[in-house]
């Protein structure tokens, strides 16, 4: 009999190593547009993952095949409470890199908000001069979501940073001045048709083997004394494994952003032209209460779990158009 040739692992993709467990349940957003306008506006929002549905729509892709016949897609709903303009983060930048050049409160905050930071009531936002204006090359909104706003038990709010794109640094602080200490909704940010981008911690698997976690093929029977093992894991000389040998760990759990989400339905459940709540609410989450909106396609993460959403970085459209949207089945 001839020699049995083992074919090579179905290695899986390098560029997201390490795959580790996330440090936080709190996605990070590295990087923001540039929107080209002299109006300021917030980048960015936040709400929980509640469930799924299935929205038939028309579909207004041009140069698509489907164009203008019905189409069955599934929706993501991501419940959106109000989200709280906390405070104001200014950053400059030398040679060093960026640095945070002031950081300004709202008074009056919510107990368990004026513990994630040191505010000071007394404290008074100056009045910065045009010098001031041109070492700041970035203004941010500190912004807060409580989770019990969305029906859930979680006390501890979150809080998270948001990019003001859209003029000078002086518009952009004026224009977070005057929202210092208010509440902003999704529509403010947002609007239905839009693509956004999501940035999550994805559902964890546990520890996993190289089969599950790497798509390495399996060997063949009796081949070996183990069949869902790597065949080898290098040469004997020099004995050291390499990074990109599949090994066995962590599955899931992972920081991930997914790009281009476009937003099906934005309502609120008080004036709700779809019902949107199947019947005993949704699995692990309950009923939707307040201000929602539906993405097209999935989302990372299970139910519960904080969702940023930012505005689309990548391709964005020269104009928007609203979805025509016929039924939503739950």
């Amino acid at each position: 009999m001839g020699h049995r040739r083992h074919s090579a692992p179905r290695r899986g993709s390098l560029a997201y190593l390490p795959r580790g467990r996330a440090k936080s349940m709190e996605a990070r957003i590295r990087a923001w547009p540039k929107i080209d306008s002299d109006e300021p506006k917030i980048l960015g929002y936040a709400g929980f993952k509640a469930g799924c549905v299935q929205v038939v729509s028309i579909d207004d892709r041009e140069k698509t095949p489907n164009h203008g016949k019905q189409l069955v897609s599934l929706g993501t709903v991501i419940v959106t409470p109000p989200n709280l303009i906390a405070g104001i983060r200014c950053y400059s930048k030398n040679t060093n890199g960026k640095h945070v050049y002031s950081d300004f409160y709202a008074k009056n905050l919510p107990k368990n908000i004026s513990h994630l930071v040191k505010s000071k009531d007394e404290e008074t936002i100056p009045e910065y001069s045009e010098s001031d204006f041109k070492k700041i090359i970035e203004v941010y909104g500190l912004i807060a979501v409580i989770p019990k706003n969305s029906g859930l038990e979680q006390k501890k709010p979150y809080l998270f940073e948001a990019l003001v794109s859209g003029g000078d640094s002086k518009k952009q602080f004026e224009f977070m001045k005057e929202l210092l200490g208010k509440e902003i909704k999704i529509n403010q940010v947002f609007e239905a048709g839009s693509a956004v981008d999501t940035a999550a911690i994805t559902k964890g698997k546990g520890w996993e083997g190289p089969i599950t976690r790497w798509g390495v093929k399996k060997k063949q029977h009796k081949s070996r004394k183990s069949v869902r093992e790597v065949g080898s894991l290098g040469p004997i000389s020099p004995q050291y494994v390499m990074y990109t040998v599949p090994r066995a760990g962590q599955r899931g759990l992972h920081q991930r952003v997914e790009y281009n989400k476009r937003i099906m339905i934005m309502d609120n459940t008080e004036n709700i032209k779809y019902e949107i709540n199947p019947k005993g609410g949704f699995k692990h989450f309950g009923n939707v209460n307040g201000d929602f909106i539906v993405l097209r396609g999935s989302v990372p993460g299970t139910y519960k779990r904080l969702i940023k959403l930012r505005t689309q970085i990548r391709n964005s459209p020269s104009k928007i158009t609203k979805p025509n949207i016929l039924e939503v089945v739950v």
